[in-house]
C-alpha cells in the first residue's frame, strides 16, 4: 500500500464532511495527504467551502488517526477502492460528486463493468411486475452482464436474485454499512454475492447506520456505475424515479418496463416513457437500447430437440406465465410426483428456473 493512501482511508472515516467536500480538497490541493493536512487558512482560499462546515472538518479530524483507519478495515477483511486505486470504475470518475471512497466485499474485478445494467424500482412491487422482471432477466442467463441494483426490498432484491440464480454477475449498492446491513431480511442474498457472484460497495464506514437520506445520495452511484438504467416499477414521488434523473444527468441510456395502469406505481413509468424512454418488454429490447450484442448457449436449443411431449407441454405453459407447481398440475393433468421429476430435470438443463421456492419460468 503507498503511504498516500490512508488518508484516503481517514477521509472516509469522517461523518461531518461529505464526499463533495473531499472532492473540492482533493481537486484544490492535487494530492490527498496535503488535503488530510490542511490548515484552515488554506481552506478558507477554496471557493464553494463553508464556514461550518470546515470547522466541522478539522475538529472531527482530531479524533481520526489513518494508520488505525487501515488496520481496522483491513483486520474485519473489507477491501476499500478509493479514486487513486486502479480498481476504481472509471465511469464513476465522471459523474458529478463521485464517492471518495468504496469499501466492498466480493470481487468487482470479475464483473464485467462495459455491460452494467442498473434495475431499479419500487420497494412494494407488484407481483405482475416482480414476475415480468424475472421473466426478462432471466433471458440473459451465462451471459457477460451485469446487473447493479441497491439490494433494498422488492425491485432490487427480484434483480439481484434473478442475477444469481441464472449465472449472472451483479454489484449492489448499500445505503449504510457493512455492520448494519438494511433489510437484514437480504442478509443470505449479501452472502451469496460476495461468495463469487459479484460484489457489494458502500462509501459508508461499517459501522454507519442505513439512514434514509443515504438512499437518494446512493442512487448516484447505482446510475453512475451502469451504462443504463433499467426502470421496472416506479411512483411519482420514488427513489427509482431520483436514479432515472440521474440517469439522464449522467447521460445513460433510459429503459422503463410497462405495467398495469391502474397500478400507482406505475405512473412514473409512463411519465418516463411518455418524456422518451425505451419501452422493455423483453430482453432483445435492452439489447436494441444499449447496441449490446451477448453470446447465449446453446445447450438450451440441442435438448429442445429432445424433448418429450410432458416437457413440451410444460414449457408451453411457462411461456406465457411464470406458474407454481401447483399451477401446472391444473394446466397440464400430470401427477404431482411426475411434474416435480420433469421440473428438475428441465432445471438441470437450464431450460426453466425456479424463483423464490415458488413459481417456475423459462429461461431458455
Amino acid at each position: 500500500m503507498k503511504e498516500n493512501e490512508k488518508y484516503w482511508y481517514a477521509f472516509s472515516r469522517l461523518t461531518k464532511a461529505s464526499s463533495a467536500f473531499v472532492n473540492n480538497l482533493y481537486k484544490y490541493f492535487g494530492s490527498i495527504e496535503l488535503a488530510w493536512h490542511s490548515e484552515i487558512y488554506d481552506l478558507w482560499k477554496i471557493p464553494g467551502l463553508q464556514k461550518r462546515t470546515i470547522e466541522a472538518f478539522l475538529e472531527e479530524r482530531k479524533t481520526i488517526n489513518p494508520d488505525e483507519c487501515v488496520e481496522y478495515i483491513k483486520g474485519r477483511k473489507i477491501d476499500f477502492i478509493h479514486p487513486e486505486d486502479n480498481r476504481y470504475p472509471e465511469l464513476l470518475k465522471h459523474i458529478d460528486n463521485p464517492p471518495t471512497g468504496l469499501f466492498m466485499v466480493g470481487d468487482i474485478e470479475i464483473c464485467n463493468l462495459e455491460k452494467t445494467l442498473a434495475v431499479v424500482g419500487s420497494r412494494k412491487a407488484s407481483e405482475n411486475s416482480k414476475n415480468n422482471l424475472r421473466k426478462i432477466l432471466s433471458e440473459f442467463h451465462d451471459t457477460d452482464i451485469c446487473i447493479v441494483s441497491g439490494m433494498a426490498e422488492g425491485i432490487d432484491t427480484v434483480a439481484h436474485k434473478t442475477a444469481l440464480d441464472n449465472n449472472i454477475k451483479t454489484i449492489a449498492i448499500i445505503g449504510g454499512g457493512f455492520d448494519k446491513l438494511y433489510p437484514e431480511s437480504n442478509r443470505k442474498l449479501y452472502e451469496k454475492i460476495q461468495e463469487g457472484n459479484g460484489a457489494i460497495l458502500t462509501e459508508y464506514w461499517p459501522d454507519t447506520d442505513a439512514l434514509s437520506f443515504h438512499f437518494p445520495i446512493r442512487n448516484r452511484i447505482v446510475s453512475g456505475l451502469s451504462k443504463g438504467v433499467f426502470v421496472a416499477e416506479a411512483a411519482l414521488r420514488s427513489g427509482a424515479m431520483i436514479t432515472a434523473r440521474l440517469a439522464l444527468e449522467q447521460g445513460k441510456e433510459l429503459m422503463c418496463m410497462p405495467g398495469m395502469i391502474s397500478n400507482p406505481n406505475t405512473e412514473g413509468i409512463y411519465k418516463l416513457i411518455k418524456t422518451g424512454a425505451a419501452v422493455i418488454t423483453n430482453y432483445k429490447d435492452i439489447l436494441d437500447a444499449m447496441n449490446w450484442t451477448i453470446e447465449k448457449k446453446e445447450i438450451n436449443n440441442q435438448n429442445i430437440n429432445t424433448l418429450t411431449s410432458e416437457e413440451q407441454l410444460i414449457i408451453d405453459c411457462l411461456r406465457k406465465d411464470p406458474l407454481t407447481s401447483d399451477e401446472l398440475i391444473l394446466k397440464t393433468n400430470l401427477n404431482i410426483n411426475d411434474l416435480m421429476i420433469i421440473l428438475t430435470k428441465l432445471e438441470l438443463e437450464g431450460i426453466i428456473s425456479q424463483t423464490n421456492g415458488e413459481k417456475y419460468i423459462l429461461i431458455m
